[in-house]
């Protein structure tokens, strides 16, 4: 697996660069998969939330084994809402975009028009 859409919303802080991207979502998916393996009863789950002072980070493990991450202030609550909202979405506009093939950097502007309004109301 790789990163394959990276997106900065904030007006208040300045975007991560790209290798920071990934080599943040690389460090969580092996603390993911570290975590899932040590689950002690029930299926693995791994981690959902790593909360610190300056940041929150949520994770939505789609049925398809696809995660999907969001980094926020901890002020912000109910990101697993919106991380369900934005793989409906991908469900939506990428995975039905003829013209997309899997594991392949997203690039589909219907997408993110629909991600605009979702996350920003614009």
């Amino acid at each position: 697996g790789g990163l394959i859409y990276t997106r900065h919303f904030s007006q208040e802080h300045a975007p991560l660069p790209v290798n920071e991207c990934l080599r943040l979502a690389s460090t969580f998916h092996s603390m993911h998969a570290i975590a899932g393996n040590l689950t002690p009863v029930g299926p693995p789950t791994g981690i959902e939330t790593l909360e610190a002072d300056t940041f929150r980070l949520e994770c939505y493990q789609t049925p398809t084994g696809i995660k999907f991450l969001m980094l926020a202030e901890p002020r912000v609550t109910a990101l697993d809402t919106v991380l369900k909202q934005i793989y409906s979405l991908y469900s939506d506009y990428v995975l039905k975009n003829a013209f997309y093939e899997l594991d392949m950097p997203i690039q589909c502007d219907l997408f993110n028009q629909k991600l605009d309004v979702l996350v920003n109301g614009k």
